[in-house]
């Protein structure tokens, strides 16, 4: 991912931190965690919106896609940009999690489609939890996420859970390692110490793309899905950060 940028004013570089960590926020959230003054903070808030870092939408607000959250790749073969996601990637990644979900068993991943559907937003936060989404892009079409799931409560904030899927005309161009790669990062920039994945066990393939990748067994939980009819293993596995 990009460098860090640079603020001319430390309350503009922590409210466009709080903003990114977030996903999508409301304004007056970010301002109470922040403890900026109603007056400055509108001040803040206009200058970053201003220098287009930061969008809003309402009472909302968001790290603009296109400012430092976005990265090009490429070879000769394909072209693909990584970036955080927004609000208007909904569809797309709704539609690539359903592909992935149907071409093998991602249990996790079946269980994020619903909670999209059912707040009827892409990412959220609260006392409790948080969780944002990476997209990897070819044309502005969504081939390929990560989302984190990541806790708020003192005794689980130090772990984030991760997905991550690719369609399957787009592999092998390095799209989930970069897509992987963002994730764990953004876990590292935000305090987390240790990122986990639940797999199936008849998902050899996401079992084998991780292991690659340095992350290990850390338990199994025998016969806890049950998938037409067949129990299958939890194979859970985790990356020290």
């Amino acid at each position: 991912m990009k460098g860090r940028l640079e603020f001319t004013h430390d309350d503009r570089r922590r409210i466009y931190d709080c903003v990114k960590r977030r996903g999508e926020t409301n304004r007056e959230e970010v301002r109470t965690q922040l403890g900026i003054d109603p007056r400055g903070f509108r001040h803040h808030v206009a200058i970053l919106r201003g220098d287009g870092h930061i969008e809003t939408d309402g009472e909302k607000l968001r790290v603009s896609i296109d400012d430092g959250v976005r990265d090009e790749f490429g070879s000769d073969r394909l072209e693909f940009d990584i970036r955080l996601a927004g609000r208007e990637d909904r569809s797309g990644i709704l539609g690539a999690i359903r592909r992935v979900t149907d071409e093998a068993d991602c249990v996790v991943a079946e269980s994020v489609t619903a909670e999209i559907v059912f707040r009827d937003a892409l990412l959220w936060t609260n006392e409790l939890e948080l969780r944002v989404f990476f997209v990897a892009t070819v044309q502005g079409e969504v081939v390929g996420w990560a989302h984190i799931d990541a806790s708020n409560v003192d005794k689980r904030d130090h772990v984030a859970e991760l997905t991550v899927g690719v369609l399957e005309e787009y592999r092998d161009h390095g799209i989930g390692s970069r897509l992987l790669s963002c994730s764990l990062e953004w876990a590292a920039d935000n305090g987390y110490e240790k990122v986990y994945s639940s797999v199936p066990s008849s998902n050899e393939d996401a079992r084998s793309f991780l292991e690659q990748r340095g992350w290990r067994v850390e338990a199994v939980r025998e016969d806890h899905y049950k998938l037409a009819d067949e129990y299958l293993d939890e194979v859970m596995m985790a990356y020290e950060l």
